[in-house]
C-alpha cells in the first residue's frame, strides 16, 4: 500500500503559504523594485529605443515622401512625353492629308488635261467624220435622182412593158422628192 503523506514541513528557502506577490510582508519591497524597474525601464525606452524607432519612422517617411516626388516627376515626363508624341503624330497626319490633297489636286488638273485632249482629238474626228458623212450624203442624194429615174424606168417598162420618156420620169421623180 502507497502512504500518502503531506507536506507540512517546508524545506529551508522557500516562503511560507500561497503566491509571494501576494504576501503582505513582501508588497512593500516588491512596489519598489516595480517603481525602480519601471523608471529604468522608461528611461531606457525614451532615451534610446524611441528615437531609434522615430528616426526609422521618420526616415520611411522622407523616403516615401521621396519616392512619391519622383514618382510625380516621372508622370509629368511621360505626360510630357505623350504630349510631345501626339503634337508629332497631329502633325504627321496634317502633313499626310496635305500631300494626300495635293496629289489628288495634281491628279485632277493631269486628269482634266488629259481628258480636254482627248475631248479636241474626238471633236476633231466627229468634226472629219461629219464632213465626210456630208459628202457621202451629197454624193448620194445627187446619184438619188438618177437612180431613182433608172429604177422607175425599170419598173415601169417591166409593168408595161413600154419604157417611159425621161421627161416623165424626171418629173415624177422629182415630184416624190418634194412631198
Amino acid at each position: 500500500m502507497a502512504e500518502t503523506t503531506t507536506h507540512t514541513t517546508q524545506p529551508t528557502g522557500e516562503h511560507k503559504g500561497g503566491f509571494p506577490p501576494f504576501q503582505s510582508e513582501t508588497f512593500a519591497s516588491q512596489l519598489v523594485w516595480l517603481v525602480l524597474t519601471f523608471v529604468i525601464l522608461y528611461v531606457v525606452m525614451a532615451k534610446v529605443a524611441l528615437p531609434r524607432v522615430g528616426s526609422i519612422l521618420e526616415a520611411r517617411r522622407t523616403r516615401i515622401t521621396d519616392d512619391l516626388a519622383e514618382a510625380q516627376r516621372a508622370k509629368d515626363a511621360s505626360d510630357a512625353a505623350i504630349a510631345t508624341y501626339e503634337k508629332a503624330l497631329a502633325d504627321a497626319r496634317a502633313r499626310a492629308q496635305a500631300i494626300a490633297a495635293d496629289m489628288r489636286q495634281r491628279q485632277a488638273a493631269q486628269s482634266e488635261e488629259t481628258r480636254k485632249a482627248l475631248e479636241g482629238k474626238l471633236n476633231s474626228k466627229l468634226a472629219e467624220a461629219e464632213g465626210t458623212i456630208g459628202a457621202t450624203k451629197s454624193a448620194a442624194m445627187a446619184n438619188v435622182r438618177a437612180i431613182a429615174s433608172d429604177a422607175a424606168g425599170a419598173i415601169v417598162q417591166r409593168l408595161t412593158g413600154t419604157a417611159p420618156s425621161a421627161q416623165d420620169l424626171a418629173a415624177a421623180v422629182e415630184d416624190t422628192l418634194k412631198r
